[in-house]
This record gives structure tokens, sequence and C-alpha cells, in this order.
């Protein structure tokens, strides 16, 4: 039987730990609804997606009216990580939680690397 489009996902959220310190990953609508996700630790996919759409609307919001062009990516940086959020086509997200120590040029290179598979395999 053909993998479903949340298995090709999963896997390409699951390549993403090899390159270290990514806690976990999701693929989530625009709208704010779980699409795939791979977390090691208990965190409520719902929620987490929700807020995540949440925010990138409005960080889109403010960049727009602020005319600064398009949105690229967000980067929350934490006491305990950072929070990475990039488009995967026209209504999908990626976003990932991460350690603190990260190297973030790896992590940016490998998160556009994947959100451009996971707008193919969602057809975009």
């Amino acid at each position: 039987m053909p993998d479903t489009k949340k298995d090709q996902m999963t896997r390409i959220l699951q390549a993403l730990r090899k390159i270290g310190d990514i806690v976990g990953s999701a693929v989530i609508s625009t709208d704010g609804l779980p699409i795939a996700s791979d977390f090691s630790q208990g965190i409520d996919e719902e929620t987490f997606a929700a807020m995540s759409a949440a925010m990138h609307g409005a960080a889109e919001t403010a960049v727009s009216e602020l005319k600064q062009g398009n949105l690229k990516q967000i980067i929350i940086d934490a006491d305990e990580g950072k929070m990475i959020s990039i488009a995967a086509g026209n209504k999908a997200l990626l976003v990932i939680l991460t350690k603190p120590g990260i190297n973030l040029g790896l992590a940016l290179l490998e998160l556009g690397r994947a959100s451009g598979k996971i707008s193919d395999v969602l057809g975009e």
C-alpha cells in the first residue's frame, strides 16, 4: 500500500532530527490544525498548531502593514531553545522546536529544503 501524505511528511520531519538539536517538529495548516508531527516529548499537538498558526498570522500582518515584503520565517529565541516557523506551500507551515545551541544556519538551510518537500507532497 502506498504511503499516505501524512506518512511522507512524517518521514521528512524525522529526517530533520539528523541535523541535531531538534526537539520536535510539525506541519500545520495555516488555519491552525495539525497535519503531521514528530515530537519526542509531551506536547499537545492541537494547542501547538493553533498557537503557531496564530503567531505566524500575526507576524504576516505586521510585516505587511510595515511594508516589509513577504514573511520568510519566524525565529523565537527563548532560554530553553528556539522555535522556528517557515511556510511550506500556501496553506501549511513547518515549525520546529530546538535546543538553545542549535546551528541556526544549518537548521534554516534544512528547513528550507524540508518545506519545499512538504509543499511538493501537498501538491502546491
